[in-house]
């Protein structure tokens, strides 16, 4: 593990607090990020972190190695190159769309007081602002199946509540559609085809929306969202495909000096508190 040990010191040397959306603050020795900023963005207790860098650890899990592959930024290649040294098979280029690249990752970093998220083409979340969180919920410990938008709705059925009740129809039907897209280019031994498969089998109200064949290439951009502490209101999505691994940004809008917008400024209050929970 000393190589894995050696390769993430040098990977948090090379970023400095402004690259990841961190104030740099004032008597700064430590050459690029300290272990604790890494610690912090990567989800996990700076003692573990420690111990890695000091090939002290155990080997660490898929889920780790992705964590600290948005943590300090990686590409491809670096995040290939992370998983071999810890003894993990690089992930397939047929699930690049997991990845998000540091560009985006840099974008969606300093979008901490706007509803954001990165996305894949399925609707599975990668990374959230605290907004976002507040706004759509907690995705961070979601997994198989579940990541998929489209699958919670119909196997959760509370996951249809961060939408107004009214619109939960064209919501059902324009996520089936866009499964669907996929779906087509991808075949059935894809991600898609799995959902597909799986939804058909358990969700009689899947299997007759699906038989509909209805197709659309994305949302609408204005949505209407249904909050417990803030109430209904109704935002603008804006999208930034990511040319490289195929994932969307999602930014979420108000029009200024509307109620919208107030509503949108108290979220982000309640941003800020689920994050210091």
């Amino acid at each position: 593990m000393h190589q894995l040990a050696e390769f993430l010191r040098k990977r948090r040397e090379a970023l400095q607090p402004e690259d990841v959306g961190l104030p740099r603050g004032p008597r700064r020795r430590t050459p690029g990020l300290r272990r604790e900023e890494v610690a912090m963005l990567a989800g996990m207790s700076t003692d573990y972190l420690n111990r890695l860098e000091q090939s002290r650890g155990p080997q660490p899990s898929v889920q780790i190695l992705a964590a600290l592959t948005r943590a300090l930024h990686l590409d491809r290649a670096e995040r290939d190159h992370l998983f071999r040294l810890s003894g993990h098979a690089a992930p397939e280029r047929v699930t690049a769309d997991l990845h998000v690249s540091p560009g985006i990752q840099r974008i969606l970093e300093r979008l901490t007081d706007t509803p954001a998220q990165v996305v894949t083409e399925l609707g599975e979340t990668l990374a959230q602002t605290e907004p976002a969180r507040a706004l759509l919920g907690d995705a961070r410990e979601l997994s198989g199946l579940r990541r998929a938008t489209v699958y919670r709705w119909f196997t959760e059925p509370e996951s249809r509540d961060v939408y107004a009740r009214a619109d939960h129809d064209l919501r059902g039907r324009t996520f089936v559609a866009e499964l669907r897209a996929v779906y087509a280019r991808t075949g059935d031994r894809s991600r898609a085809g799995a959902i597909v498969a799986e939804l058909k089998r358990v969700s009689p109200e899947f299997a007759a929306v699906w038989a509909d064949h209805e197709v659309a290439e994305k949302h609408p951009m204005t949505k209407r969202f249904a909050h417990p502490d803030v109430g209904e209101l109704t935002l603008h999505c804006q999208t930034l495909l990511d040319t490289e691994t195929g994932n969307r940004l999602l930014v979420f809008t108000a029009t200024p000096g509307t109620d919208d917008a107030a509503k949108l400024d108290l979220l982000r209050v309640i941003g800020t508190q689920l994050s210091t929970r």
